[in-house]
C-alpha cells in the first residue's frame, strides 16, 4: 500500500462553446497538457478513469466512452474504466484512481473528465439530458418535494414563467427561497457571489466567460427561476481537464517539488433527510469525511472550489464543509472573506458560474485550479500562498439534495 498519492500533472482545455471540436479532441487536449506538465509521455500511465455523462444521450455512444477517445490517443492495453456520476462524474474517478493507487494496484494513473454538452441542431435533447441525472422514475415525486421547499417565500406574478432553462435551476431557486425563509438570507447576498465569481474569471485564460459584473447587474439580468437570474447559473460548457497521480514509490519519476499530496477524501451520496435536517447534507458528511482522513478541519483550509452551479449553491456549501455556521453563508461572502485576496478565496477560477461546467470534467478542473495555486502557479490570480485547499462537486438530485458528492482536501507541495 503506498502511504501518499501525489498529483503530478494537470491540465485542460479552454471552457466554451467548443462546435467544431469533438469529445476524442476535448479529451486529446486534456490528456496531452498533463502529460506536458508531468514531464512524461503516454507509456507511463498504467490505468485510465474516464469521465463523461452526454455521449450516450447526445451521441449514442453509451459505452466503452473512455476506450473510444483514449485509444484514439494513443492508449492500448491499459486498464480504462468509464466513470458516470452526473457533475461529480470527475472527482468520483479521481476517488477511484486515488483508491487504486495507494492500494498499491497500480503507480500511475490517469483521470480524464471530458464532455459536450452544446448540440446546436438537438437543442431540445441537450435540455432533456439534465433529466438522466435524477431517479426517472421518481421524478415526479422528487421534484414536487424539492419544489416545495421554497414555499412560503411568494415568487413575484412577473416571473412565475420565465421560458427554458435547465430544471435544475428550478430546483436550486427553491432552495434558495428555503435558506431565504429559514435564515433571512437576501437576493444580494445570492448576486454577490455572482458578482465576485465573474470578478475572479477575468483573470483566470480557461474561463467561458471574462467579464466583471457588479452586484446590481446581477440583480437586473433575465430571471430564470426566482430568485435566481442568468448571472447566478452556470453555463453549458464544452471542455476536458486531466491529472495524473503518482504513489510514493513512483514520485521519482517526476518533479517532486510541483507534486501536490491527496490529503483526504471523502464521498457520500443522498438520504430520507427532512428540509429541516440540513446538517444531515450530504455535503456535510463528504466534507467530515474528508478532514479525517486529512487529519485537518475546516480552520486549515487556505483555499476552495466549491460546486457553485448556480449561486445559491456557494452559499449552501461554504456551511455545508463548515467554512461558516449554518445561516451564514450570505454574510460570509459580504464580508470580502472569499474574495481573491481575502482570508478563505473561495471559486477564484470564477467557479463553475463563470468559468464554464462541462458536467463530467468539472470535478478535474476543479482539482486543476487548486493545483495551480498549491504549485504558487497562478499568475496574476494566484491566492497567496496556500497550503491545503479543498474542492466540493456534487452531482444529480435524489430525493432533496444532490445525488452524490466528493469531497478532496490536497497539500501543496514539500519545500525541497
Amino acid at each position: 500500500m503506498s502511504d501518499n498519492v501525489y498529483i503530478v500533472g494537470a491540465g485542460m482545455t479552454p471552457l466554451g462553446k467548443h462546435l467544431d471540436k469533438s469529445v476524442k479532441d476535448l479529451t486529446a487536449m486534456a490528456v496531452q497538457a498533463a502529460l506536458d506538465d508531468a514531464g512524461a509521455d503516454k507509456d507511463a500511465i498504467e490505468a485510465a478513469w474516464f469521465c463523461n455523462t452526454r455521449q450516450g444521450a447526445l451521441e449514442g455512444q453509451h459505452g466503452v466512452r473512455g476506450q473510444a477517445s483514449l485509444r484514439a490517443f494513443g492508449f492500448e492495453s491499459i486498464a480504462i474504466f468509464n466513470t458516470d456520476n452526473a457533475c461529480a462524474s470527475s472527482s468520483s474517478g479521481l476517488f477511484q484512481a486515488y483508491a487504486a493507487v495507494k492500494a498499491g494496484l497500480f503507480e500511475v494513473a490517469l483521470v480524464v473528465g471530458a464532455e459536450k454538452m452544446n448540440y446546436p441542431e438537438n437543442r431540445e435533447g441537450m435540455f432533456e439530458a439534465f433529466k438522466g441525472s435524477w431517479d426517472r422514475g421518481l421524478a415526479d415525486q422528487h421534484l414536487a418535494a424539492l419544489l416545495a421547499t421554497g414555499d412560503g417565500v411568494e415568487i413575484p406574478e412577473e416571473y412565475r414563467d420565465t421560458g427554458e432553462h435547465s430544471v435544475f435551476m428550478d430546483i436550486y431557486a427553491a432552495q434558495a427561497r428555503f435558506h431565504m425563509q429559514t435564515f433571512g438570507t437576501t437576493q444580494r447576498q445570492i448576486a454577490a457571489v455572482a458578482s465576485k465569481n465573474h470578478n475572479h474569471s477575468v483573470l483566470n485564460p480557461y474561463a467561458q466567460y471574462r467579464f466583471s459584473q457588479t452586484v446590481e447587474q446581477v440583480l437586473e439580468d433575465r430571471m430564470i427561476a426566482w430568485p435566481i437570474t442568468r448571472a447566478m447559473c452556470a453555463p453549458m460548457s464544452d471542455g476536458a481537464g486531466a491529472l495524473i497521480l503518482a504513489s510514493e514509490s513512483a514520485l521519482k519519476r517526476f518533479d517532486r517539488a510541483r507534486a501536490v499530496r491527496v490529503r483526504g477524501m471523502g464521498v457520500s451520496s443522498s438520504s430520507n433527510r427532512t428540509p429541516e435536517q440540513y446538517d444531515r447534507h450530504l455535503t456535510r458528511i463528504a466534507a467530515l469525511k474528508a478532514y479525517e482522513a486529512a487529519g485537518a478541519g475546516p480552520e486549515d483550509i487556505n483555499i476552495a472550489e466549491l460546486h457553485d452551479a448556480s449561486a445559491i449553491a456557494e452559499i449552501l456549501h461554504s456551511e455545508n464543509v463548515g467554512f461558516c455556521d449554518y445561516g451564514d453563508g450570505g454574510a460570509l461572502v459580504e464580508s470580502g472573506d472569499t474574495k481573491l485576496g481575502g482570508r478563505l478565496p473561495i471559486n477564484v477560477s470564477g467557479g463553475l458560474l463563470s468559468k464554464g461546467h462541462p458536467i463530467g470534467a468539472t470535478g478535474a478542473i476543479q482539482v486543476f485550479e487548486l493545483v495551480t495555486h498549491l504549485r504558487g502557479e497562478g499568475g496574476e490570480r494566484q491566492a497567496g500562498k496556500p497550503k491545503l485547499a479543498l474542492a466540493e462537486n456534487g452531482g444529480g438530485f435524489h430525493g432533496l439534495e444532490e445525488a452524490a458528492c466528493v469531497v478532496t482536501v490536497l497539500e501543496a507541495p514539500e519545500q525541497v
